[in-house]
């Protein structure tokens, strides 16, 4: 595919950043590693693909903001264009070793993501994908996949880790999941998960305790694929809500339908 110079500016941010992470992968035991919180670790290598990611956007789009799960948020000159950036989503799985990883870089335009890169840089898989241009894997065209009916899908999933809300309320969606799905993924990474939706790995998903950065630029890749992107409503609110819902529209609906069931039945 030919890029354009917006997506040119992004990959070749999200590239300098993989060959640090993945330097620092090769060495992960010798990581500087710090406690955020249960089950959230943040690394040395975290805090410095940020800071490459930070540094080469901004060189090349000043003026453009910057929300960052590191550094949070940043105001720019430009009040209509910012930076959503995950420097390391799936850092539990880098710290243990596990090549299920990736930089995530989205641009925010009104509100609106229009433009999305995702790097794994071990399992060298690039996914980029603009508004209105469709979505691609190593300059493969990505469509979702055309099953219809959840006994023949894997879809995936996150569970709610230590003291993290919703718990009672995801296994109550697990139970009527495993009800009704042929299989049931957790990688441990939303951006990957999304993105392996919009290339037809992954069937659908349903995930909560999402923030922006995690979701921002692989949504874009499940809509331009072909697929649907909501909250657990079906609106448009994952930003606020931290959950969403994906696949299809097919395995889309019939997913609302279940987790809608299973707070019924929970409550």
């Amino acid at each position: 595919m030919a890029r354009t110079a917006l997506l040119n500016v992004m990959v070749n941010a999200v590239l300098k950043a993989g060959r640090g992470l993945a330097r620092d992968f090769g060495e992960v035991e010798n990581l500087q590693v710090s406690l955020k919180g249960p089950g959230d670790f943040v690394s040395a290598a975290d805090r410095k693909a940020e800071e490459v990611l930070m540094t080469e956007l901004g060189r090349a789009r000043p003026g453009f903001g910057f929300l960052a799960e590191e550094s949070g948020e940043t105001a720019g000159t430009d009040r209509q264009n910012r930076w959503i950036i995950d420097p390391l989503d799936g850092t539990m799985n880098f710290l243990h070793g596990i090549p299920i990883f990736a930089i995530s870089v989205a641009l925010e335009r009104e509100g609106t993501v229009v433009a999305g890169v995702v790097y794994n840089p071990i399992l060298n898989e690039l996914y980029v994908a603009e508004k209105g241009s469709g979505a691609f894997l190593n300059d493969r065209r990505l469509r979702v996949a055309r099953r219809s009916k959840l006994e023949d899908c894997v879809v995936a999933t996150a569970m709610p880790q230590l003291n993290r809300p919703k718990q009672t309320e995801y296994l109550a969606e697990l139970r009527a999941a495993l009800a009704k799905i042929a299989g049931v993924r957790r990688t441990g990474s939303a951006a990957i998960d999304l993105a392996w939706v919009a290339s037809g790995r992954f069937d659908g998903l349903w995930q909560h305790n999402l923030a922006p950065w995690d979701i921002a630029a692989a949504a874009l890749f499940v809509r331009e694929a072909g697929g649907f992107v909501t909250d657990a409503a079906g609106g448009d609110a994952s930003f606020a809500t931290g959950t969403v819902v994906a696949g299809n529209e097919t395995i889309h609906r019939q997913l609302l339908a279940l987790l809608k069931g299973a707070r019924v039945t929970d409550g």
